[in-house]
């Protein structure tokens, strides 16, 4: 599973220290949690950052989530929120400078009251593109890992059962000229298209939010649900998850896949019915690998732990260094547009038509000292 700045403020009153002393320069308050500043600003990244205007918040974000009177403080000044920041009509009201909000954790979450923004003119920008080319890359990674029995060959051979050349090859099958689907086609199906192209495959996709002339110029093959599901051998699940498609691919959907297809959930596990799709892969109905889980981490008696043919990634995928690096020059690139008067070019901006249908779970820290 995929839109002028007031004047400075006059008070001369000494301000509450969590408070920036009104400078003429823009205010941001920085509310990033569950990431970090060092995580996501590299070299002299956090550098241009702070120069752009007077931040909030650096120093606190550190410790999580930034208190609630620390954010109500800093509201009627700021002109921009980096961050995931909970801003209903109430909050929105007590920020009158607002020009802009930029989640920093890659979705739109149902915490802000998107209407009031779009009134207002204020921009919601997501940094959800940065992760598109890593997961895109993990994508294809783990398509050839189940076509050719990659790590299930390591894990026979460290056991003393290899089988040589064809005996070992007995359900390995070639990616190039096969007929694959995806099945959503935003960021990350986008990314992927590249990749699979020296495979010259037959390109099936499935996305109701592109018209079937977009589907064709981006090479692919306009189809039902059910076909994306009953004509490939190579299924990649790249949809968020929406009000729309929450759960759509349940055991119904799931049973129209071919026996000897491999089927690669890398967006959100709320898109299928998990526990039949473990179901079905445990029975040998095919092969698959998600990167996603229903709960995360995942518990240590998760099913699919034990079952042979599901390979299984930890949420992994867009999570390199070099990737969240990238959210930090996202956010200054095109908060020094922004500033400028100019309109953003790198982050995504939120829809009317579509912002409010988005039901990707909030990101979450998977170990003390590891934010996401």
């Amino acid at each position: 599973m995929d839109e002028d700045r007031s004047p400075p403020g006059r008070e001369t009153r000494a301000q509450p220290a969590h408070r920036a002393p009104a400078t003429g320069r823009p205010k941001i308050l920085f509310d990033p949690f569950p990431r970090t500043a060092p995580l996501i600003f590299a070299g002299d990244m956090l550098q241009r950052f702070e120069a752009l205007g007077d931040v909030v918040g650096i120093r606190e974000s550190t410790q999580g989530k930034l208190p609630p009177a620390l954010v109500d403080a800093a509201l009627p000044d700021a002109d921009i929120i980096v961050g995931q920041t909970d801003l209903d009509a109430a909050r929105l009201a007590r920020a009158p400078k607002l020009k802009a909000i930029i989640n920093v954790e890659g979705n739109f979450a149902q915490n802000v009251d998107y209407a009031e923004c779009f009134r207002r003119g204020i921009q919601v920008l997501t940094i959800a593109p940065v992760f598109a080319q890593a997961v895109a890359e993990m994508a294809l990674g783990l398509a050839l890992d189940l076509a050719r029995g990659i790590t299930r060959a390591d894990g026979l051979f460290r056991e003393g059962k290899e089988q040589y050349g064809l005996a070992g090859n007995r359900e390995s099958f070639v990616l190039r000229g096969q007929t694959m689907s995806l099945i959503g086609c935003g960021n990350l199906g986008r990314a992927l298209i590249p990749l699979l192209q020296p495979f010259r495959p037959r390109l099936l996709i499935h996305d109701p939010w592109l018209p079937p002339s977009v589907i064709r110029e981006l090479g692919g093959e306009p189809v039902s649900l059910d076909d994306a599901l009953r004509m490939p051998r190579v299924i990649f699940a790249l949809a968020g998850v929406t009000s729309e498609n929450s759960g759509s691919l349940d055991r119904a959907k799931l049973e129209l896949v071919r026996n000897d297809a491999i089927f690669l959930l890398m967006s959100r596990a709320g898109l299928v019915d998990f526990d039949a799709f473990t179901d079905l892969v445990a029975a040998g109905r095919f092969r698959a690998a998600t990167d996603v889980f229903p709960v995360e981490p995942a518990p240590a008696d998760l099913r699919a732990r034990q079952v042979d043919g599901m390979l299984l990634s930890a949420h992994r995928a867009g999570g390199l260094p070099e990737v969240l690096a990238g959210i930090g020059e996202m956010v200054v690139d095109d908060l020094t547009l922004i500033l400028a008067g100019l309109p953003p070019q790198r982050l995504q901006a939120a829809r009317p038509e579509t912002v409010a249908r988005w039901r990707n779970p909030p990101g979450r820290s998977y170990a003390p000292g590891t934010k996401l």
